[in-house]
């Protein structure tokens, strides 16, 4: 677990190998995206019976990474839809439309499970069986209110993991696999615009100048908890070094009582219960994005302007999040 996500460079014979390529690093094979060099695992074989575990991880995945309250049971997918067509309340209707997408869902894992049972049972299973187009249909409603829907820290809404069982469904398990490692390598260069701008303008504070270690230690533990699965062997070092990571930057003291360099800001002060309250955001924002492995661009963007406001004004400007429409 150490910097091989970088190790594109130095261990390619090729000046600039394409997106995709494959290398055997440290005797594990890496695939490399958005420059860097990403853990593969083992495909398994295409068929109903490995979508099914696949679609369940999925869904489970999505309520994990969502607001509260969105799990709702496919039987009740009815329910759902009328209480969410008769709502004129724009506040309670994007609720209610975010509560419908669960059920819907929930229906579509409900009707695959069926119809994996029915396939080991002997029952022959097409691509056109009405039941299998119910649930790509219920897939594809669910995706198309997924914009309704926030992250569960209400940063943002994570679009991603709502068309990712829909994809699963579609596609094969080899093409599912790579498109999920295309998304965790814009993750991992999320977490580092975050940390290299928690570096790039706290590092010029003094009171903040020994930011740089404990940051670039926990953006490290967090791409490697991106690329790393919860059925891998590593994930109890895995989780064991992001936590313990996280702490340590949470628990960093400023040097009190000094101000920033003359040369940038005069005699600017810097508050410092803003800088560490924009530290323990940008903290948690890498971690939202390493534990969903999923990239959340505006609030990336968001929390870089605010870093740059920060050292230029000494105080954290507060950016209203708007609810998605």
């Amino acid at each position: 677990m150490n910097n091989v996500h970088r190790l594109e460079r130095a261990l390619s014979s090729e000046p600039d190998p394409p997106e995709g390529t494959r290398r055997m690093i440290n005797d594990e094979e890496r695939v490399l995206y958005d420059g860097y060099w990403i853990k593969t695992y083992p495909v398994p074989a295409d068929s109903l019976q490995a979508k099914k575990p696949l679609i369940e991880a999925l869904t489970r995945r999505l309520f994990n990474h969502t607001e509260h309250g969105l799990n709702i049971p496919g039987c009740r997918l009815g329910e759902a839809r009328q209480s969410y067509q008769t709502e004129t309340d724009p506040g309670r209707r994007r609720v209610k439309g975010a509560m419908l997408a669960g059920a819907l869902f929930n229906r579509a894992t409900d009707i695959f499970r069926k119809l994996v049972e029915l396939q080991a049972d002997g029952i022959e299973i097409h691509s056109d069986d009405p039941l299998m187009r119910e649930c790509g249909q219920c897939l594809l409603d669910a995706m198309d209110l997924g914009h309704m829907v926030l992250h569960r820290s209400g940063e943002e809404g994570i679009d991603e993991l709502w068309g990712e069982p829909f994809r699963a469904f579609s596609v094969s398990v080899a093409e599912f696999y790579e498109s999920r490692y295309i998304k965790i390598g814009q993750s991992m260069r999320d977490i580092d615009r975050i940390a290299d701008a928690m570096v790039d303008h706290f590092g010029r504070i003094p009171a903040f100048e020994a930011i740089e270690a404990p940051v670039r230690e926990f953006a490290t533990a967090a791409r490697i908890k991106a690329e790393t699965l919860r059925t891998d062997p590593d994930i109890f070092d895995v989780w064991a070094q992001l936590v313990t990571a996280c702490e340590r930057l949470a628990n960093f003291t400023p040097r009190h009582g000094a101000t920033p360099p003359g040369e940038r800001t005069g005699s600017l002060v810097h508050s410092v219960s803003d800088g560490l309250h924009l530290l323990h955001s940008g903290r948690d924002l890498v971690f939202y994005i390493a534990r969903a492995r999923t990239p959340m661009p505006r609030s990336t963007s968001e929390y870089i302007e605010r870093c740059a406001a920060y050292f230029a004004t000494g105080r954290v400007p507060v950016m209203p999040v708007p609810l998605p429409a």
